[in-house]
């Protein structure tokens, strides 16, 4: 008789889980702490420093995604790890596969990847019942495709900035680059070679963006950090949460960013997806 089939997650590695369901989940993301969260909160036995919401969280800290106190989510004794294969470091999910804990690492570049992969990190890898926030979320998606306007004309081209000195923006094939594509903005340097290129200032401003996309996380750039570096050019503070985050707040990103960057380039009444500030139907 064939044994029980071996999980695998989004890197098509077998996840191990034990005989039993899955009772204490460690999270090394913060999209994904706020994900389960949001779904079933008991399952939570540990998430980074970085895990800021929801707010009010109150479980025990294991450090940050690239240095992750190993032997503290040992001693919280886990029945499974959330992880994701650009934040989290192989090092230290090894140690944690060697010392026995079973890894999910997920790998999420587009919208429709975060979907996907939510939905099975939490029917099969943490064994609940589909969440209706994340049908909420994909609800909230559908036919934003690309448009920037009823027309259908070209959308603005941007700059989208994710560190400062040196400064290091979107390249090519990164989950906020596709939401921005989604909501009918290119990146200027979506064909980069790298995916987070080190671009000089100078080398920035002679791309001619139309638009300078500036979030507030990792960096932390602000109305006085980060728009005089670009005089003339049309700069949209957004939310870090909602361009890079994947899980409840996909539901919000689309008339958030929207707004933003509609109120950025003054064209927010042309913008089909935040007229009055709602989503799209």
């Amino acid at each position: 008789m064939a044994g029980p089939t071996v999980p695998r997650d989004d890197l098509d590695l077998p996840v191990r889980l034990g005989p039993g369901p899955v009772r204490r989940v460690v999270s090394l993301v913060p999209s994904l702490t706020e994900s389960l969260a949001a779904t079933d909160p008991a399952l939570l036995a540990g998430a980074t420093d970085w895990c800021t919401h929801p707010a009010g969280l109150d479980v025990p800290r294991i450090g940050g995604t690239k240095n992750p106190d190993v032997p503290r989510i040992l001693a919280l004794a886990p029945d499974l790890v959330l992880a994701n294969d650009e934040e989290n470091r192989r090092p230290d999910l090894d140690a944690l596969r060697a010392a026995g804990v079973p890894v999910w690492v997920t790998d999420i570049r587009t919208v429709d990847d975060a979907f996907r992969s939510l939905d099975r990190l939490l029917t099969l890898a943490c064994g609940l019942p589909r969440p209706q926030w994340l049908d909420e979320a994909r609800a909230a998606w559908r036919g934003v495709d690309g448009r920037w306007n009823e027309k259908g004309t070209d959308g603005p081209r941007a700059i989208v900035p994710i560190w400062r000195r040196p400064w290091m923006v979107l390249g090519r094939d990164t989950f906020a680059g596709d939401v921005l594509r989604r909501l009918g903005v290119g990146l200027v340097h979506a064909d980069h070679a790298e995916r987070y290129p080190a671009v000089p200032l100078p080398e920035l401003l002679a791309g001619a963006p139309d638009l300078v996309v500036l979030p507030d996380e990792p960096y932390r750039f602000t109305a006085e950090d980060g728009p005089e570096a670009f005089p003339g050019v049309p700069a949209a503070l957004v939310s870090g949460r909602h361009l890079t985050w994947y899980g409840p707040s996909l539901a919000e990103a689309p008339a958030v960013l929207g707004a933003a960057l509609g109120t950025a380039l003054g064209t927010a009444v042309e913008h089909p997806f935040v007229r009055g500030g709602n989503t799209p139907p």
